[in-house]
């Protein structure tokens, strides 16, 4: 039988959960993972713009700074992959290595390029080999205050709300070399009109900057909420590793570890897995206590990404065998699941996909 027709009994097996109060689908958000990043090179402009026509309520800027001291949006401070500066003669003296949050990277980096120069480079896709390379050398470096613009641009033009959730990326790597961000993204946030009322929620895999945004916004926020990202168990935040502390994100999971978040965040972003594991057999398996665990304490939980491609999905909700086949019907499956489980939002590649699960289309 074709997959597609098998939709309506994969959705029947879904496991079952109550949805919770507060997190019906019509209240669930959702967030274009650095833009509509399936079909166009993310964290573009033109990534941004597609997401929101294609119903996204949040974009998501990943933030890095330039050595002059601009926020602009790269997945990586690394721009080797996302960018042509490997084919700029002009740049080759600027290639180095550096160790970032423990990890050895060989490249070119963000805070060695004026915002001037970042302008010259163009962006690729960074998963070639599942995507494709049809629109790389088209668009350029985005900067937050383009962003917001862009944002604000489409909101007036729609009469709905676009919120933005921008990652701080590698915050104690940038302290650290004198480019800290947390402060200029707060000015920058409050320079435009537009995002001094829009929903905004600034995101982060460490804690001790959201710990200070937190203090330093008091704690309604205004129309900005904090979002404590959580990595693979074994692995540590940035601000840990850096200060010598033996601090996993198992620990955060905990009880404990989310009563203490709840002091300072407002939500907690899980990789998918954490939340749902898939089984041996490449079905979703039985739910962690993760969601009840951090819904006792009051945190809504929006959970990372959702891929369309096969090489993304559990073995069971694939489509065929090649890894860049998109399978639509698979990945409606497995965001439903955990809309089950009482999401409150969720990061999507494919924002028009993500939309068609909350509206159940």
């Amino acid at each position: 039988m074709p997959f597609r027709r098998l939709l309506p009994v994969l959705l029947a097996l879904m496991p079952a959960a109550s949805v919770q109060s507060g997190d019906m689908p019509s209240d669930v958000v959702v967030v274009a993972h650095r833009g509509a990043s399936a079909h166009l090179p993310e964290h573009t402009l033109e990534a941004y713009a597609r997401a929101i026509e294609d119903g996204a309520d949040y974009i998501e800027p990943d933030l890095v700074s330039t050595r002059d001291g601009v926020l602009v949006a790269r997945h990586e401070n690394e721009i080797g992959g996302t960018t042509d500066v490997a084919q700029r003669a002009e740049f080759a003296a600027r290639k180095r290595q550096q160790v970032i949050d423990g990890e050895t990277f060989d490249g070119w980096f963000t805070e060695d390029f004026t915002l001037a120069e970042l302008k010259a480079l163009r962006a690729r896709e960074r998963l070639p080999e599942l995507r494709g390379t049809s629109h790389d050398g088209r668009y350029d470096i985005a900067t937050l205050d383009e962003v917001i613009a862009l944002a604000a641009e489409h909101a007036a033009r729609s009469g709905r709300s676009i919120g933005l959730i921008p990652e701080i990326k590698h915050p104690s790597h940038f302290q650290r070399i004198g480019l800290p961000m947390e402060a200029r993204l707060l000015e920058t946030l409050a320079a435009h009109a537009y995002t001094r009322k829009a929903p905004v929620v600034i995101q982060s895999f460490e804690q001790a900057n959201l710990r200070a945004l937190h203090t330093r916004l008091g704690p309604s926020h205004g129309n900005i909420r904090l979002l404590q990202l959580l990595g693979p168990a074994d692995s540590q935040p940035g601000d840990a590793l850096a200060a010598g502390r033996p601090t996993r994100y198992a620990d955060l999971m905990t009880p404990a570890g989310l009563h203490d978040i709840a002091g300072y965040a407002d939500i907690i972003g899980p990789w998918t897995r954490l939340l749902m594991p898939v089984s041996e057999d490449g079905a979703l398996g039985t739910p962690t206590a993760l969601m009840a665990d951090a819904r006792n304490e009051g945190l809504r939980v929006w959970p990372y990404t959702f891929r369309p491609e096969n090489h993304f999905l559990p073995k069971a909700l694939r489509e065929g065998d090649d890894p860049r086949m998109r399978s639509e019907a698979g990945s409606l499956v497995e965001i439903r699941a955990y809309l089950a489980l009482g999401i409150g939002g969720f990061f999507t590649d494919d924002p028009a996909l993500g939309r068609r699960a909350v509206d159940g289309r």
